[in-house]
């Protein structure tokens, strides 16, 4: 079972990875105590014109924080906990069905030569990387 999970595993990155797909991880809470502390902090030191200027100034610090930090899909997959892989696993389970492969060579082979499979386990990686992940998709030039 281990030996098909890590199959699928590097069947989600390859896919991944033809598509240039890159995913940010969602750190909204960052951006969010940012802008709260700055409107704060502002009013603070400044009243009510402090929570507009400290809430401007903190929700910008909170978006520089958190904007840019685009990292390969097939990066971050290889990097999920096993409970995380497990899931990711069933939901492309369902799409290849009762698939039968050697290896993993063979397993990217089969998915890699029909575009309609190789397309649904695409939609299940972008699927599972924004609704389990939180991840924001930022697509390649392919």
């Amino acid at each position: 079972m281990n030996r098909q999970i890590d199959d699928v595993m590097g069947l989600c990155c390859r896919v991944s990875e033809s598509r240039q797909i890159k995913a940010a991880l969602q750190n909204s809470s960052k951006g969010a105590a940012a802008a709260g502390g700055g409107a704060f902090v502002g009013g603070l030191l400044g009243g009510p014109p402090g929570i507009f200027i400290g809430g401007a100034l903190g929700g910008a610090f909170g978006w520089w924080m958190t904007s840019g930090k685009f990292h390969p899909l097939h990066q971050i997959i290889m990097e999920m906990p096993p409970q995380q892989k497990n899931k990711l696993y069933s939901e492309v389970m369902a799409v290849l069905g009762n698939l039968d492969w050697v290896d993993m060579a063979q397993l990217i082979l089969l998915v890699m030569g029909n575009s309609s499979l190789q397309m649904r386990v695409l939609t299940t990686l972008i699927s599972f990387a924004t609704k389990e992940l939180g991840a924001k998709i930022e697509y390649g030039q392919n």
